[in-house]
């Protein structure tokens, strides 16, 4: 095909605004017009200047013709290769091709590449939502309701924001931190698009007594002075109720105590059915009476006076 120069058909330069574009093509529109125009070739004319215009009026046109570089206008000329691939057309063999045909063929192209664009399937967005649960119901398993709003196409592409009421399942023996995965629960697919996916994010509301680390608990248990020193049975609570612990003679502050399997539960979250539990871990607080009664204070006396302990040797 023989390249044609559409700027200095328009007699405009390369960098002349659509406003520079349009002015021009009405003056030689204008001029060579069959009504008006005594040229006899300026019906010929009339159709150059009304090809040039329509492509560098159309800015993704423009920006193509421009990638075909500049050329002397009636010089055999080819597009560079993969050029109407990347404009969103078909790439074909341009032999035989007239250069009025190029951009109407492009323009065919990019249509039918939007069309397929808008039709081809979307799936939907996935989410990430967090939820609240109480230790409780973590241990046990339950159910919460969650509502929340996400932006959706609707058929004619527009997004809207949409409200989700969903139940999502908290199988016992999820732990602090975790992720569940509720498939199909996310943002609506578009054309035969798949919905998406919601990440739920399990995180535990502080509890008055039992810190959760992983699958295992943790209490802080208060002992007096001669419990830790003589040794004692004291009654501890768990979330399966109250168990009875004995606390070794000489226990110290700070001291783990352990109690098997009276942790979280270890479920198959796949059968919500729990295998084994961690551990529960009393960690020792030595606490002395804020008042003392008489009795309380001469026995302990006693002790200061006969005893040869002394905890800070080591300072020695």
């Amino acid at each position: 095909m023989k390249f044609k120069d559409y700027y200095e058909t328009l007699g405009v330069a390369r960098t002349a605004t659509l406003e520079e574009i349009k002015k021009a093509y009405r003056k030689l529109a204008h001029q060579y017009h069959p009504d008006v125009s005594k040229d006899p070739a300026g019906e010929a004319k009339f159709k150059e200047i009304g090809e040039a215009y329509a492509t560098l009026k159309d800015a993704e046109k423009r920006a193509a013709y421009d990638e075909l570089g500049r050329h002397p206008s009636g010089q055999e000329f080819k597009p560079p290769p993969n050029w109407a691939g990347n404009q969103g057309g078909q790439d074909y063999s341009f032999d035989g091709t007239d250069f009025a045909d190029l951009f109407a063929s492009f323009t065919k192209g990019r249509q039918h590449s939007q069309q397929q664009r808008q039709s081809r399937p979307i799936p939907g967005q996935d989410y990430e939502l967090t939820t609240n649960v109480t230790l409780e119901d973590a241990y046990a398993g339950t159910t919460v309701e969650l509502s929340f709003t996400v932006p959706e196409h609707d058929q004619q592409g527009q997004i809207k924001h949409v409200p989700h009421n969903i139940k999502a399942r908290i199988p016992k023996g999820v732990i602090n931190g975790q992720k569940l995965l509720l498939r199909g629960k996310g943002g609506k697919g578009f054309h035969g698009g798949a919905d998406g996916n919601l990440y739920l994010n399990i995180s535990f509301i502080p509890h008055r007594l039992f810190r959760a680390v992983g699958h295992d608990l943790y209490i802080d248990l208060p002992i007096t002075p001669w419990e830790a020193a003589l040794g004692a049975t004291v009654e501890v609570p768990t979330l399966a109720g109250g168990v009875n612990l004995k606390v070794p003679a000489g226990t110290s502050s700070g001291q783990k105590l352990r109690i098997s399997k009276r942790g979280m539960p270890k479920s198959n979250l796949a059968h919500d059915q729990a295998q084994e539990h961690g551990d529960l871990f009393a960690v020792t607080q030595i606490v002395s009476p804020p008042v003392l009664s008489e009795k309380d204070r001469e026995l302990l006396q006693a002790l200061a006076l006969n005893s040869t302990f002394n905890p800070r040797a080591h300072f020695k």
